[in-house]
């Protein structure tokens, strides 16, 4: 079931995307409606899956150290849905996107240290399915939405 978004529901969006944490009053002042209408809102939108979660950004020197992606590919007959459950204990693993073409999964890493993308790195390696794991690490970020 897909619903659509009207004008009020975008700017709602938009504002907890940039602080989901912004007060009710706040987000009915950006919004142009009541208090109540505006929490009414949030609970359709989270009731239809919309919103999904509140999440945390951290602020300039408190993100990872470490920021990379590891493209994956698969051995013959191996698929994400019996790769990535295995992955997902892994806590330092932010995401895991299914490509096209010759990377069949890039997972993307947050962590502390070189250490400790090393040691991500070897058990993506070396969890079964995996044929090859390369990684790539993330020098910056000019650009980040969502």
């Amino acid at each position: 079931m897909s619903i659509t978004l009207d004008d009020k529901d975008r700017i709602l969006v938009g504002a907890l995307r940039k602080n989901a944490r912004e007060s009710l009053v706040g987000l009915a002042r950006s919004v142009g409606l009541s208090r109540s209408a505006t929490q009414e809102r949030m609970r359709r939108l989270e009731r239809e899956g919309v919103i999904r979660c509140y999440t945390v950004a951290l602020g300039h020197g408190h993100d990872p150290a470490v920021r990379a992606m590891i493209a994956v590919t698969f051995e013959p007959g191996f698929r994400c849905k019996q790769v990535v459950p295995r992955l997902a204990g892994i806590p330092e693993i932010a995401a895991c996107h299914s490509l096209t073409g010759a990377i069949d999964l890039m997972v993307m890493v947050a962590c502390a240290s070189n250490a400790d993308l090393d040691r991500i790195r070897d058990a993506v390696a070396a969890t079964p399915g995996v044929a090859t794991a390369t990684t790539h690490i993330v020098l910056d970020t000019p650009l980040a939405r969502d």
